[in-house]
């Protein structure tokens, strides 16, 4: 028994100094690390610029109307890509919260709207299956609040929610209003959250972001005389965003 302990301790002890040493060389290499912008969360105010790429569509409540008629079978959203630009402007609260407002921030967007008709109007070009396109350009001012994690070398996680305002600059756009479709009120309001990464570099702040926009007011103008708006009641933004943003 002592013979067959002794062993196993024999065997343990090359494993025991195989783990030291890792994990010296671990903390060896932490501490070689140089921090970069070490001096940055003394700041109470700093600008940032986004670069942002979304992808959109509406949540649809159909009228009553479209249970009476029949001239439209159905109608679903598609999800459609867009991008946008945007200034970004954090006040520090404390080493944990932040506050964010986002201005200006100008985002093109896209919110399809497919069509099954029964009966479509060929002098009109109408086909039985129809996409129409509803093109949106949204000046927005989101308000965030930030939660920071531990900065951890040159890396930090944070998370965030918050509100949004915008203005349709294409709602009352001649186009629009050529395509005969759906009429769309100037302003939205809305709700967001989502998660973000600091990477620190020596003369920026690169943070890679995702958020969730969901409108909370009916978009929709509604027109008795156009069928592919009468049939629809409420039109409400959603919103995914994946942000590229460049703070110093």
């Amino acid at each position: 028994m002592y013979h067959l302990l002794w062993k196993q301790k024999k065997r343990l002890v090359p494993v025991l100094l195989l783990g030291v040493a890792l994990l010296y060389s671990v903390r060896t290499r932490a501490q070689e690390i140089e921090l970069n912008l070490p001096n940055h969360d003394d700041k109470k105010y700093f600008l940032g610029i986004a670069l942002m790429f979304n992808s959109s569509r509406f949540h649809i409540e159909q009228s009553p109307r479209f249970l009476q008629y029949d001239s439209v079978l159905s109608i679903n959203p598609l999800n459609t890509g867009g991008f946008g630009l945007a200034g970004i402007h954090t006040y520090r609260l404390s080493n944990r919260f932040e506050v964010r407002a986002i201005f200006p921030q100008l985002l093109f967007s896209y919110k399809n709207l497919a069509y099954h008709l029964k009966y479509p109007n060929k002098s009109l070009d109408e086909d039985t299956f129809m996409t129409k396109p509803v093109e949106s350009i949204m000046l927005g001012l989101p308000v965030h609040i930030k939660f920071r994690s531990d900065r951890i070398n040159n890396f930090r996680v944070y998370m965030f929610a918050g509100g949004k305002i915008e203005y349709d600059l294409a709602s009352n756009s001649s186009s629009r209003k050529a395509e005969n479709l759906v009429k769309l009120k100037s302003y939205d309001m809305g709700v967001e959250a989502g998660i973000g990464f600091n990477f620190y570099f020596p003369v920026f702040i690169l943070s890679p972001e995702i958020k969730f926009s969901n409108g909370l007011i009916n978009t929709h103008s509604k027109d008795a005389n156009l069928k592919f708006s009468n049939t629809i009641d409420k039109l409400k933004s959603r919103m995914v965003v994946f942000s590229l943003i460049f703070e110093g």
